[in-house]
């Protein structure tokens, strides 16, 4: 099953995608008011919303405004250089441990709004990535065996990078969290529509239509199962983390000559069997 978080009247409001509609469960008895809030009541919350979407209120999908699948995530936890090909392109070796990173909810946008390039940087680049939805509380010390029934679902991410910010400093921080940075959608895929831990799927990014990236999620060194059971080795994972899950080659700081996101450009990303995320990009104010 399908959920967005849209804007309407200026409301965030939450619904499933059925036949190229919205079922709105806004103000509807016994429905989730949010994906997080459908996260935190589990399966019985999932199977409310299955049955109520039939019964729900419709509004078009197509011109909807929608909103990050999840607009204020418990947390965001990202992977870097989780392809080998992407680490090699950047002058590193295939790491033996994730390079972890977080990012803030702050930097987060909706399918269709635009990316920001910020005004002391021109160095703006795209990063395809799958990106993991927890459901349940993780146990300490998960057994990799068990941790794919901790997800609920996957959507499609994109972790605008500014580069020059991001090698300012060791840690990344600085880089992966400039606002307007974060598009994540545009919906959320429950996991039971995908294959096991979203394995062997196309990635995709294109700029202004021509493909940068192209690989498959096969291709991730630290799959979505280890990289949970390395996590809760350290961390407690809850209902709305989300796992952001690295990156493969072709990004535009490894081009030659580096190909940064302008303004007036389109970013696609594209995740077989997740969706087309695509957002333009814009200046600052």
């Amino acid at each position: 099953m399908r959920f967005v978080t849209f804007e309407e009247a200026g409301e965030a409001r939450f619904g499933a995608v059925t036949g190229g509609e919205i079922a709105d469960f806004t103000g509807l008895a016994g429905a989730p008011v949010s994906l997080f809030d459908m996260l935190q009541g589990g399966e019985a919350a999932l199977e409310a919303a299955r049955n109520l979407a039939e019964k729900a209120p419709r509004r078009p999908l197509e011109g909807a405004k929608l909103l990050p699948v999840l607009p204020r995530p418990g947390k965001i936890i990202c992977l870097g250089l989780n392809y080998a090909e992407h680490a090699a392109e950047g002058g590193r070796e295939k790491p033996d441990y994730p390079n972890f990173f977080m990012r803030a909810a702050t930097t987060l946008v909706g399918h269709g709004a635009p990316v920001v390039r910020p005004r002391v940087s021109e160095q703006l680049d795209f990063e395809a990535e799958l990106a993991a939805v927890i459901g349940r509380r993780v146990p300490r010390h998960v057994a990799k065996a068990d941790a794919l029934s901790y997800v609920a679902g996957y959507a499609c991410f994109n972790d605008v990078s500014v580069r020059d910010y991001q090698r300012r400093t060791p840690q990344w921080t600085i880089g992966k969290n400039f606002d307007g940075t974060g598009p994540f959608g545009p919906a959320f895929v429950t996991a039971d529509e995908l294959p096991t831990g979203a394995a062997g799927l196309k990635v995709e990014s294109r700029l202004n239509g021509k493909v940068m990236q192209s690989a498959n999620t096969r291709d991730m060194i630290f799959p979505v199962d280890e990289t949970i059971m390395l996590l809760a080795q350290c961390l407690t994972l809850e209902p709305g983390d989300v796992l952001v899950m690295g990156t493969p080659a072709g990004v535009g700081f490894a081009r030659t000559p580096p190909v940064w996101m302008k303004a007036g450009d389109t970013i696609e990303i594209e995740i077989e069997g997740v969706g087309l995320l695509s957002n333009p990009v814009a200046d600052e104010a």
